[in-house]
């Protein structure tokens, strides 16, 4: 592994910044390529970074390599690609216009198809798909914080990239099966959309039983996309994925000890999608729910609810109304 050249976070917004910082932290060479207002923001105030078990880390800016040019890309050993699933195509043109034809390229990306698009566009290139399970939240003054937990993982290969991007507080996993893991990711990022059209922090959205039970409805007719495609989706937790729907819909005193045994979420967590409707940005919702819907179509399958949460979503964008308080049965359409 090319662990004396720089490690290099394409697309660097909240999981990027944060992700990269902590390599860095732990002694990396580290390069953000960023949008001009990240850069600015991070040689402003350092990169601050945050966690919910109470643990940070401030990294002066002259511990990062910091660029708007995709040129910082030419000497990398390792990509990692952070960008929304949208704008792929265009990181891969940089990339294979000015990274080394042996760097090692990483998706960390929702989404199960950007490696299929990387791969497509860098010819012979080594491209691993990989999966980020827990929630950064831009806090603004250069402050990233991670709000949920979980492991990062990504695929097998003989180099053993997972284990040269592990570090103290920031675990990567090799996996053999990485497709699987990615679906699994995606199903659980079904939520995001809830979550986004809540306008609840995840904590208290997931404490609500009429969200839970909205959520697992929907990731049964995800389950049931998959059964048919014959895809077997890796859940991140201890908790299997077909058990999800059923634990979901318990009661709030069983289901709340489940949740704190498998997985940490501290108040200020909010999803992806809701950050993006906040802004006023293109939310991720097509290569979410709308691959699973696709996927449907193949597969002859019904999805009436994601149909309608796409709709729903659309609609946000379209008004740039940002995140719209509904309630669960405002969603489903019975009020």
């Amino acid at each position: 592994m090319m662990t004396d050249r720089p490690i290099v976070v394409a697309g660097a917004g909240a999981i990027g910044c944060f992700v990269g910082g902590m390599l860095a932290a732990a002694g990396r060479r580290v390069a953000l390529l960023v949008r001009p207002r990240v850069k600015a923001e991070i040689e402003r105030f350092g990169l601050y970074l945050t966690d919910f078990d109470g643990s940070e880390k401030k990294l002066d800016v002259s511990r990062l390599t910091l660029a708007e040019d995709p040129a910082i890309l030419h000497s990398a050993g390792i990509v990692l690609v952070t960008v929304k699933s949208a704008d792929t195509a265009a990181v891969a043109e940089q990339i294979a216009q000015h990274a080394p034809q042996d760097a090692v390229i990483v998706s960390l990306q929702n989404g199960i198809g950007n490696v299929a698009v990387l791969r497509e566009r860098l010819g012979g290139r080594r491209v691993l798909a990989g999966m980020v399970p827990f929630n950064v939240i831009a806090m603004g003054e250069g402050r990233f914080h991670r709000s949920t937990s979980g492991d990062i993982h990504v695929g097998e290969d003989p180099q053993n990239t997972a284990a040269a991007l592990s570090v103290a507080g920031l675990a990567v996993r090799a996996s053999g099966d990485i497709t699987g893991v990615q679906w699994g990711k995606l199903i659980i990022n079904l939520n995001n959309a809830l979550s986004a059209l809540s306008d609840m922090p995840l904590a208290a959205q997931l404490a609500s039983r009429d969200w839970r039970r909205l959520f697992a409805d929907q990731m049964a007719e995800g389950l049931a996309v998959l059964k048919a495609a014959g895809i077997v989706p890796v859940s991140s937790t201890p908790i299997p994925m077909n058990w999800s729907p059923t634990l979901l819909r318990l009661p709030d005193a069983i289901f709340n000890a489940i949740l704190g045994r498998t997985m940490k979420i501290d108040p200020e967590a909010r999803s992806s999608m809701w950050q993006d409707l906040k802004l006023g940005r293109k939310t991720e919702i097509d290569y979410l729910q709308g691959a699973l819907i696709a996927l449907a179509e193949q597969n002859n399958v019904s999805v009436p609810l994601m149909r309608r949460i796409v709709a729903v979503i659309k609609e946000a964008e379209a008004t740039g109304s940002g995140p719209l308080r509904l309630t669960p049965q405002q969603i489903r359409g019975n009020a």
